[in-house]
């Protein structure tokens, strides 16, 4: 490869370029997201120009293989490329092609070059690019023919502001909004598949999360516990750090089970941990709270449960999965790679003490008036007062 060349990754935003004068608002929150996925790799340069960020290694011990990783699941990114950039010359950019995608030249039998020109002062254009460039490979690679239509390999050379750009595929981005971009949340997180489907998805529409997790001890193992770290941390490889709130539930569903009838106690828990993730969601700066719940998926996700649990709330309760089937869930969390953590065998505290026959259409009179028996404010205070935090 020519000694003056250096392999960059390219980025390309993609929904960003539509929000008009906010719109250097949003690259900056995906600037930062970026630079605090990618420090841990190394020092690098970032700048952005034409609907582009530019990744700039500043020393050979960078990790381009993990940084293509972490940059794949930075939402607001549309597509990226490792690149080779060299300098505006047709030379230059005929051999850095033929040497920095050798490989892909000699696993292929067809190929394609496509030419885009940002820099109008640049002097051959892009179908004249392409006919210099296309000959050279055919040069040095006589096993490959040309095929415009269809492919094997598509050889992209970008003339830009910085230099020429050379690469053979562009990658798919995780794309949304700039984690950070849409307010925070307060995340209620499971031990199950639903949730950590909802966190991600919300994260992916720019919302920074906060996790809160109800654990009951001993009817709940550290291991339940563990296994919330665990989802929390797959996600966070999207969404950036969580601080996770750990809420002490035990003694509010052992008086729930004492005080309350057996068809009511899923639809009073649910309602007492709306109440304490409100608490916490207003002192963490949340704007809302998000839940894994999908109608009917079981007894407490009707619409008239639904409507019961969010009475207790004191933040809007977004569900980002309302609609979807069980299949459509597993599929993103397959995809995230937290579906395998989901199906361990440990019990949360939403398993422990369901009822045998839930109450599918509660009416909220009846449930207030079987909350009526609970001091339900020492009950929150209490468990409030013991909340433990953990950065994930």
């Amino acid at each position: 490869m020519n000694p003056s060349a250096r392999e960059i990754l390219l980025i390309k935003t993609g929904e960003l370029a539509l929000k008009g004068l906010n719109r250097g608002t949003f690259e900056a929150i995906l600037m930062k997201n970026l630079r605090y996925r990618l420090r841990p790799l190394g020092p690098c340069t970032l700048r952005k120009a034409q609907s582009a960020i530019y990744v700039e290694p500043e020393g050979p011990a960078f990790d381009m293989d993990e940084a293509c990783d972490r940059v794949a699941k930075v939402f607001g990114i549309a597509a990226f490329s490792r690149a080779c950039v060299v300098e505006k010359e047709i030379g230059a950019i005929c051999e850095a092609a033929a040497s920095y995608l050798r490989d892909d030249l000699l696993a292929a039998k067809t190929f394609k070059v496509e030419a885009k020109r940002s820099d109008k002062a640049f002097p051959l254009q892009s179908p004249a690019i392409c006919e210099q460039a296309g000959g050279y490979l055919l040069e040095k690679y006589p096993h490959l023919t040309v095929d415009v239509h269809h492919p094997e390999l598509l050889v992209m050379v970008e003339i830009r502001d910085f230099g020429a750009y050379i690469h053979a595929r562009q990658l798919p981005g995780a794309g949304g909004m700039p984690v950070g971009s849409a307010g925070r949340a307060g995340l209620l997180i499971s031990g199950g598949i639903d949730s950590p489907v909802a966190g991600y998805m919300m994260a992916k529409r720019g919302v920074e999360l906060c996790g809160i997790h109800f654990a009951s001890p001993p009817y709940t193992s550290e291991r339940a516990e563990g296994k919330v770290i665990a989802l929390l941390e797959k996600v966070a490889a999207y969404a950036g750090h969580i601080d996770l709130h750990i809420v002490p539930f035990t003694r509010i569903q052992e008086e729930i089970q004492r005080s309350c009838p057996e068809d009511l106690f899923t639809i009073i828990m649910r309602r007492f941990m709306m109440r304490i993730a409100t608490q916490i969601g207003q002192a963490e700066d949340c704007g809302a709270l998000i839940t894994g719940e999908s109608v009917g998926q079981v007894a407490s996700q009707t619409i008239p449960a639904l409507a019961c649990t969010d009475a207790a709330a004191g933040l809007p309760v977004f569900r980002p999965l309302i609609g979807m089937d069980k299949e459509e869930i597993i599929a993103v969390s397959r995809r995230i790679d937290t579906f395998d953590i989901s199906i361990q065998p440990y019990e949360d505290c939403c398993t422990v003490f369901t009822p045998r026959h839930p109450r599918t259409r509660p009416k909220l009179a009846k449930v207030l008036e079987a909350e009526a028996a609970l001091d339900a404010e020492a009950l929150i205070s209490e468990a409030v007062q013991n909340v433990r935090r953990r950065l994930i």
